[in-house]
């Protein structure tokens, strides 16, 4: 049993840590979001350190919930302002979770769950949109610096500061967890929708540890898509269009690998073994998706995946829809995926020069490593191909793409 009680924790830490974050947040004010983090994370080194000796509880959650409280009250009892409220706080927070586990599962009408109310607060639109991003993947998600930095392809310590500033932003304002008004909402919806597309990138391609796929993150970003589309004041078309992109994206998880665990490209993938299911999903909330006038980066880039779904691929196509994306939504990353659908289009050296020109401003981001290597190999400059994928080796922090970047770069 000790054995399995790091991987325990660990997928507990990524399902729970934010929620039980969010309740203590709720319940003791966002001014101590500082002290919820704290316990939370007193609560997994406690069950690191008891449960291997002590055996796993038989409600992991609920144990971690309760440690974590009573690490905020252990605290909280040496400021004399709490000692008079005291009581009543620790019968607050009880009855928070005991409510939050009785909804599990649902989205309310009006936004229940402490996780979306604590991402709401996160997306407080007086927030510098990066810093709405950075304490959102923080609080909701429970990324730590480093992951975030990777996420936002940004310095773990600009990003720490971004986290300093949101947080002294929430206690100067007195920021309370609690829901928006529907006036408001729909402004906070685009980082929200950002946020959860985050979340899933980080599991669909992990940028470190020993696995290439992170299910636990994939899984959660789906259902907070699922919860967002599902609910009146949040169902519109972006959201539906986010929604089928992940699920088309899920739809081909199991293919991404190979036995060994190692990266497989979409071309050498077993389109036999994609997820019916997902791409069923993904379909239907395309069809949604189609619904007003306003064209998002999202249902851009789920009419891309639904291209991918047709063998051959129509490359022209996709090349335009990417065309499309740079229009609405530019940045270096859509200009290196277009890159690819040139060398589809025009051949590899014309993908390739695309693709060289982006070297200098994503020289930290590791998918510009393989997708130059393997344009270069593709148009025979193996000179080029073996420096681009030892690079990448070098760089890689997963495992699994370093062992992919070894193998090409022989």
């Amino acid at each position: 049993m000790s054995g399995d009680v790091p991987a325990l924790v660990d997928h507990l830490f990524r399902r729970n840590a934010a929620r039980i974050t969010a309740t203590l947040t709720r319940v003791l004010g966002a001014d101590r979001l500082d002290l919820a983090e704290d316990v939370v994370q007193e609560a997994m080194a406690k069950a690191l350190a008891q449960w291997p000796f002590g055996g796993i509880p038989n409600d992991p959650a609920a144990w971690l919930f309760r440690v974590a409280r009573n690490q905020a009250i252990d605290r909280l009892r040496r400021d004399t302002n709490f000692r008079t409220k005291e009581r009543a706080i620790v019968d607050a927070v009880t009855d928070a979770f005991r409510a939050r586990e009785e909804t599990v599962g649902r989205f309310s009408h009006e936004l229940e769950d402490d996780d979306l109310q604590m991402m709401l607060m996160c997306c407080d639109p007086r927030l510098a949109p990066e810093s709405r991003l950075a304490l959102t993947l923080k609080c909701v998600c429970a990324f730590g610096v480093d992951e975030i930095a990777r996420a936002l392809l940004a310095k773990p310590e600009a990003i720490a500061q971004r986290l300093v500033r949101a947080k002294r932003f929430l206690r100067d304002n007195a920021i309370e967890l609690e829901l928006p008004s529907r006036e408001e909402l729909p402004r906070r919806l685009d980082s929200l929708l950002d946020v959860v597309y985050l979340m899933f990138n980080e599991g669909y391609a992990a940028t470190a540890g020993d696995d290439l796929v992170r299910r636990d993150l994939v899984d959660e970003a789906i259902r907070l898509a699922e919860e967002l589309a599902g609910h009146e004041e949040t169902s519109l078309p972006k959201t539906h269009a986010l929604a089928a992109l992940l699920h088309l994206q899920r739809a081909r998880l199991a293919t991404r690998v190979d036995a060994a665990g190692d990266l497989l490209l979409l071309e050498e993938q077993d389109r036999s073994r994609w997820d019916e299911d997902a791409i069923a999903h993904g379909l239907r909330h395309f069809g949604l998706a189609a619904a007003g006038d306003e064209l998002t980066r999202f249902h851009v880039e789920a009419a891309i995946a639904v291209e991918h779904l047709t063998q051959p691929a129509n490359w022209p196509r996709i090349l335009g829809l990417y065309d499309d994306l740079i229009e609405i939504a530019p940045s270096p990353v859509v200009a290196l995926n277009r890159a690819v659908a040139v060398a589809m289009v025009d051949g590899p050296e014309c993908g390739l020069a695309v693709a060289m020109t982006l070297a200098p401003e994503l020289h930290d981001y590791i998918p510009l490593y393989s997708t130059i290597g393997e344009l270069a190999r593709r148009a025979g400059n193996a000179a080029l191909a073996r420096e681009y994928f030892l690079e990448g080796a070098a760089r890689a922090r997963t495992l699994p793409l370093k062992r992919w970047f070894e193998k090409r770069g022989r």
